[in-house]
């Protein structure tokens, strides 16, 4: 917790397995409440209009900590290349062993994507990261069906707004991030804003509902979706 409260992130290199902590200039951000961030973070979340139409389908539900060993994993597993992607992966066992102790602290969590066309709900889709103060630290997303990351990341930054923060660092820019309002800053930007940022903030408001978007299947039956790691 102290590197990255000090603007530092791990990454394994995947050809030599060396360990790095890195803190790039320019940072790449989103404005979670753009009131509360510093110039030049730009207006907050763009939710792109094919997203929306996907967002009211209905098809998808959206929880928090249900299942974060499912979520870094699948985020860990090599994929296609694209231009937004490598098909490399930089997280191996040290950061998911790292990563699984700091979610049982209660500072790493996940947001997952199910699918409620299947019985029980399929893992479709995820991104996890870690709560520094009122900044997140968004560390990597999977998908396994089209835009199912994608809703798992509206719904975490709807549920960051409404818990209080005010900034998610994505660490790097990519024309994916790019199209939901992320911009890059001077690392020195966001090392202050961090600095001024750090404190305990609640993951769960008082009710401790971990859905959210959508509804699963059979709510309030028993039968909703695997619940996971907690």
């Amino acid at each position: 917790m102290s590197a990255y409260a000090e603007g530092a992130f791990p990454m394994a290199d995947p050809v030599s397995g060396e360990l790095g902590w890195y803190c790039p200039d320019p940072r790449a951000v989103l404005a979670i409440d753009p009131n509360s961030c510093p110039p030049g973070t730009g207006s907050g979340l763009h939710v792109p209009r094919s997203l929306r139409r996907a967002l009211n389908r209905g098809d998808v539900f959206v929880t928090t900590n249900r299942a974060f060993a499912r979520v870094i994993r699948a985020c860990a597993e090599p994929r296609v290349e694209t231009e937004n992607a490598s098909a490399e992966t930089w997280i191996d066992g040290r950061i998911i062993g790292l990563f699984a102790a700091l979610h049982r602290a209660g500072h790493a969590h996940s947001v997952e994507a199910w699918s409620t066309d299947d019985r029980p709900p399929r893992l479709i889709g995820g991104v996890y990261g870690l709560a520094v103060g009122r900044v997140f630290a968004a560390e990597s997303m999977f998908t396994k069906r089209s835009d199912a990351g994608k809703i798992a990341l509206i719904a975490l930054v709807r549920h960051l707004e409404s818990r209080g923060f005010t900034l998610m660092d994505t660490q790097f820019v990519n024309p994916h991030v790019r199209r939901f309002g992320v911009v890059e800053i001077p690392s020195s930007v966001y090392l202050d804003h961090l600095s001024v940022s750090l404190g305990p903030v609640g993951w769960l408001g008082e009710a401790g509902l971990d859905v959210l978007h959508g509804k699963p299947p059979g709510a309030g039956d028993g039968s909703a979706a695997d619940q996971g790691e907690g």
